[in-house]
């Protein structure tokens, strides 16, 4: 069994779907991050192990699940609809030469991946030789967690991938869709939610 890591904060809406298409040996883990939709219980009820993350922010719900899980391999992935779990495997599979698997997001509409988020990404990724710090993502959980990670915000996906790149991982990405989210981003829906992501990757690339 894989473990599936959902960060997730008023996502009641998606879970549904996103629960749904999850794969057969693969087992979700959805980290409730504060939420007062519901989301918890919607988890629960479509058969989610649910873990409870009061410390706001992306990152300190990401390492809540990182650290709940048990299983050898673990994924995450966004809890909002935007990625398909149906796609899992393939992520998974490419481990098979690669220590870390990102799946590289291919917006499947124009307005699914907004144009100042792809920019900022692509950006970012490129001095890694890389072209997203995908949400999709695959690796071997105790090796995840030596890495030490120490960001709690927006920062994770991206301290992963610093921390793992200077390990000397191999690093692989993998073409996934990439959908219009289930509601508004926390992230780039918001002037606000784009400029603490912006300061929280900054701040992991001074101090990495």
């Amino acid at each position: 069994m894989i473990e599936v890591i959902l960060p997730c904060l008023d996502e009641a809406a998606a879970l549904p779907w996103v629960l749904s298409r999850m794969p057969d040996g693969y087992r979700p883990l959805v980290v409730d991050n504060g939420s007062r939709d519901g989301s918890a219980e919607v988890a629960a009820a479509h058969g989610a192990k649910v873990v409870h993350e009061s410390r706001r922010g992306f990152g300190a719900a990401c390492h809540a699940g990182l650290q709940a899980a048990t299983s050898d391999i673990v994924c995450f992935m966004d809890a909002d609809a935007s990625l398909d779990p149906a796609e899992l495997p393939r992520v998974v599979g490419a481990l098979a030469s690669a220590d870390l698997v990102l799946g590289r997001r291919r917006p499947v509409t124009r307005g699914a991946w907004p144009a100042h988020a792809r920019i900022g990404n692509a950006l970012v990724a490129r001095r890694f030789g890389l072209h997203d710090i995908g949400p999709m993502r695959a690796a071997n959980r105790e090796r995840l967690l030596a890495l030490g990670l120490t960001d709690r915000r927006s920062g994770y996906p991206l301290e992963m991938v610093v921390r793992a790149v200077r390990d000397e991982w191999r690093v692989a990405e993998t073409d996934v869709a990439y959908h219009p989210r289930t509601g508004r981003s926390k992230v780039t829906g918001t002037v606000r939610g784009t400029l603490q992501a912006v300061r929280d990757m900054r701040s992991v690339l001074e101090t990495s």
